[in-house]
């Protein structure tokens, strides 16, 4: 279950470092039951982890201060990224008198659908419990999670899960039956905010059957799983980024078990448990889209 998530802490000249990897997620369903009075979506949505990580590492310093690193142009090393943020709860909070020197090593594509900067929060909560001896529980670094953002709770709990209210309710299902994900991402940034904000609710033809979706995961169903996806923020990114509609359905033609926009997009991806589709699919992907990966879902 979900191997290789921590690496072995290590002294490095009396400091102390360690890492941290922040798995990406994908959307199984993403249901908008209704508008909520502190301006949110109540949203059900069952998310899964897969294969592509970003990995951070933490390391004690002298100065009593955060400094974040990345290998990345496009995300911002201050106040702004969520591991900053999450850096600098758990300094206020707890009193940590303290520095440390976090390196985000990026792996997941920004703005996505993907939770990657979520994930990423989520990680730096849990590598900072550890490295300051915080011994948070996990339902105490969900809270945390909570005032970074709506997916920061699932990326705590990590594996496969139904997610309520505007996203930070979990409830922890059996991992997803085996399988891969190819996922194309076209080289445009979508913001969650505008999709939203553009969804009319009286205007959703279908919803997710979420019920039946857990019990194809519970039988550990793919095929059933995979012919249940569903997401009723497809119709408005479709609107507002065609081209994202004709990635889908260029997806669909590969002959995929199922095909879903992740989250609010502009991610794409498709399912199949056989390695010799999986194959043929990335392949023909990558002449269309230049952004493309082939991973395993997380067990």
């Amino acid at each position: 279950m979900l191997k290789c998530m921590i690496d072995t802490v290590k002294m490095d000249g009396g400091m102390m470092k360690l890492w941290e990897k922040a798995p990406a997620k994908i959307n199984l369903t993403l249901d908008v039951i209704g508008k909520r009075d502190d301006g949110y979506h109540e949203v059900e949505m069952i998310m899964t982890m897969i294969d592509l990580a970003d990995r951070l590492s933490f390391e004690d310093i002298d100065e009593n201060r955060i400094i974040l690193e990345s290998n990345s142009g496009i995300v911002p090393n201050d106040e702004r990224n969520l591991i900053y943020k999450a850096a600098q709860i758990l300094k206020t909070k707890y009193q940590i008198e303290r520095g440390v020197h976090i390196v985000l090593e990026k792996n997941i594509p920004v703005a996505a659908g993907l939770a990657g900067g979520s994930s990423d929060a989520a990680a730096a909560l849990r590598g900072l419990n550890r490295l300051w001896n915080l011994n948070l529980t996990e339902v105490e670094l969900m809270k945390a999670g909570e005032e970074i953002g709506s997916d920061v709770p699932f990326c705590i709990v990590r594996g496969t899960a139904l997610a309520t209210g505007r996203g930070e309710k979990i409830k922890k299902l059996p991992p997803a039956p085996p399988g891969w994900a190819i996922l194309a991402k076209l080289p445009i940034g979508v913001s969650t905010a505008d999709v939203y904000g553009a969804l009319k609710l009286e205007e959703i033809k279908e919803h997710p059957k979420t019920n039946q979706m857990i019990q194809a995961i519970e039988q550990q169903d793919f095929l059933q799983m995979s012919g249940l996806l569903a997401n009723v923020l497809e119709e408005v990114t479709f609107r507002l980024y065609p081209e994202v509609k004709q990635l889908k359905e260029q997806l669909q033609q590969f002959g995929a078990d199922g095909v879903l926009m992740s989250g609010s997009g502009p991610t794409v991806f498709a399912l199949t448990n056989k390695e010799s589709k999986m194959k043929r699919i990335y392949n023909g992907l990558r002449g269309f889209c230049k952004e493309v990966y082939a991973v395993r879902l997380l067990r």
